[in-house]
């Protein structure tokens, strides 16, 4: 049940009801027609704005078109005012039957309600986390991670079929500075001195591995040259990263669908055949690029190049993707990377990438464009940094991994739980302040608790109900007379239920999830309201003693709550908790 798009097919089906009767001209588009609720709960429950966007094209005043629209919505029985504001907005107030079933739609259907078919199984490709296996994840990485995965469960919510995938960047230089510093750790394990010169990974989570490959070696690898063992401890190496980034994402709540070698690419003629499907589509030439302004790309150079037309496709200049020595650059890979999500079918693509790829935005997405004819989508999300506090200063939790913080280590210090949801209490490209204190304390400032009591709350309302012989089976709430739900607190909370459907399509549309992360919060916010009132007014407590029926009619309304609060924490990958310790 979707309470808000029941009313707009209400709209839609009044204003074609007006073209019957030539009040309205026939040829209108009813596409940007919306019912939303008001900036102001005074103003009403619900807005319309069909007036206003179909003023022009009608060649009609939107008061005039209001008024109409007004009297055709108030013959249905859910409407019981319809009232022109402004220059033509019509304010729509719903008897209280509509939001009392709102009740009875999200106990039958559980997690379920708020569910939709929106997606129609479009099958979504959401690539993120896309680390280098050179060590654990940090937390600049956590953001990352838990937004995509976040944005994949919210995608599905709403109908898609997601795929979640991983690119394993290993083939570049940065994994042969890996295999170099796991060498000089197996040096170390096998009694050798060693220096870690600059560019290689001093961390000593390489430790284990140095010492693992001096078990599976002995010394015979000891004073050879690199070209002995640089091929060999570089999978290694890489296995061993990967190893332990899957661990990392595992003790955060992420699986992956899919990992996707780099390596894969190359020398099997994907890269050629990407770089050629272009060339046939006369994207491909030979010449010069304008020195850039400001500081140089790594892949400029002042002489001839193999360079991609990208600027037919939206990018602000053309891009090489060839060297003058005959070398890929590191966006050839990439576009043929992208050039196998094409091929495989999927019909939008997301990446989600961290704030230093702003740069990389254009030249990607024109790249698809051009691949896919322009017929396969692709949205970049970027996250922010995160900056962490404790006791009002910044804090470092962790030298073990050189110069950066794990995120093992923030997981251990919150959970998994904390972690994700405070992730997504800011919008993707927001900076985000991760403060300690502020997301353990228990107060309504910390939204992770907040939501978390509200949903302890309705549990410690169960029990006591059971406890006193009130019958609060599934059954019994869902036969509950509702009718008796109308104080103004008691309709809020039905009110911010019925807003949820539409929120999850919302947020999947714009590829939002932390719209749900702010809803939870709105949500639990009536209802601690509720609670709250509920002190000061008997008639509002959720127990009357001796009335079964009328506490089961309010413990329905909470119920709903908490079946709300499972869905939103489960698209956000939060267990909601039933007791707070």
């Amino acid at each position: 049940m979707n309470l808000f798009a029941e009313i707009r097919t209400l709209v839609i089906e009044s204003l074609t009801a007006l073209q019957s009767e030539d009040l309205l001209p026939a040829d209108l588009d009813f596409s940007n027609v919306a019912v939303e609720p008001p900036r102001d709960a005074a103003h009403g429950d619900m807005a319309t704005n069909a007036a206003m966007v179909l003023a022009k094209p009608a060649k009609m005043k939107p008061r005039d078109i209001a008024d109409a629209l007004a009297a055709k919505l108030l013959v249905d029985d859910r409407i019981t005012v319809a009232e022109v504001a402004g220059p033509g907005f019509l304010n729509l107030r719903l008897q209280n039957g509509a939001w009392q079933n709102v009740i009875t739609a999200a106990l039958k259907n559980g997690t379920e309600y708020g569910k939709s078919n929106m997606g129609m199984l479009t099958k979504v490709n959401v690539e993120y986390v896309s680390a280098n296996p050179t060590g654990p994840l940090h937390v600049g990485h956590t953001r990352g991670a838990v937004f995509g995965d976040a944005l994949a469960s919210l995608l599905a919510y709403a109908g898609y079929d997601v795929t979640r995938e991983y690119y394993i960047n290993d083939a570049g230089a940065q994994v042969d500075v890996l295999a170099r510093s796991v060498y000089l750790r197996y040096l170390e394990a096998n009694g050798q001195d060693v220096a870690f010169e600059d560019g290689t990974y001093p961390g000593d989570y390489l430790i284990p591995v140095g010492e693992a490959l001096a078990k599976a070696y002995g010394d015979k690898l000891v004073g050879e040259p690199e070209s002995v063992w640089l091929e060999d401890i570089r999978e290694y190496a890489t296995d061993a990263m990967m190893h332990m980034i899957r661990d990392d994402l595992a003790s955060l709540g992420v699986e992956m669908d899919v990992f996707y070698s780099e390596k894969s690419l190359y020398g099997t003629g994907q890269i050629e055949g990407a770089i050629k499907a272009l060339e046939n589509k006369g994207l491909i030439y030979e010449g010069v690029l304008e020195p850039p302004k400001g500081k140089k790309p790594d892949d400029w150079e002042p002489r001839e190049q193999t360079l991609f037309r990208s600027s037919a496709h939206g990018d602000d200049v053309d891009r090489p993707v060839k060297k003058s020595d005959g070398s890929w650059t590191y966006f050839a890979p990439d576009i043929a990377y992208h050039y196998t999500k094409v091929e495989r079918g999927f019909d939008e693509l997301i990446d989600v990438f961290g704030a230093d790829h702003g740069g990389y935005v254009k030249r990607m997405k024109a790249a698809v464009s051009a691949l896919s004819d322009g017929e396969v989508p692709l949205d970049i999300k970027l996250t922010q940094l995160v900056k962490l506090f404790k006791n009002g200063e910044p804090f470092k939790m962790s030298k073990r991994a050189g110069t950066f913080i794990m995120l093992r280590d923030l997981v251990e210090q919150v959970g998994p739980d904390v972690t994700r949801f405070v992730m997504l209490t800011r919008k993707n490209d927001a900076p985000l302040d991760f403060d300690f204190d502020k997301v353990l304390e228990q107060s309504k400032d910390n939204p992770v608790f907040y939501v978390q009591y509200a949903n302890a709350r309705v549990s410690s309302v169960l029990k006591k109900a059971k406890e006193a012989g009130i019958d609060v089976s599934e059954a019994a709430l869902l036969s509950a007379d509702l009718s008796g739900l109308t104080h103004e607190a008691e309709l809020n909370v039905a009110k911010k239920l019925a807003e949820w459907p539409r929120l999850v399509e919302t947020a999947a549309r714009t590829h939002e999830p932390h719209r749900v992360a702010f809803y939870l919060y709105e949500l639990a916010g009536e209802f601690h309201t509720l609670w709250n009132r509920g002190n000061e007014v008997v008639e509002l407590r959720f127990l009357q003693e001796g009335d079964e029926a009328t506490s089961q009619s309010k413990i329905a309304l909470i119920q709903a709550v908490a079946v709300v609060i499972s869905a939103g924490l489960g698209i956000l990958g939060v267990t909601p908790v039933e007791e707070m310790r």
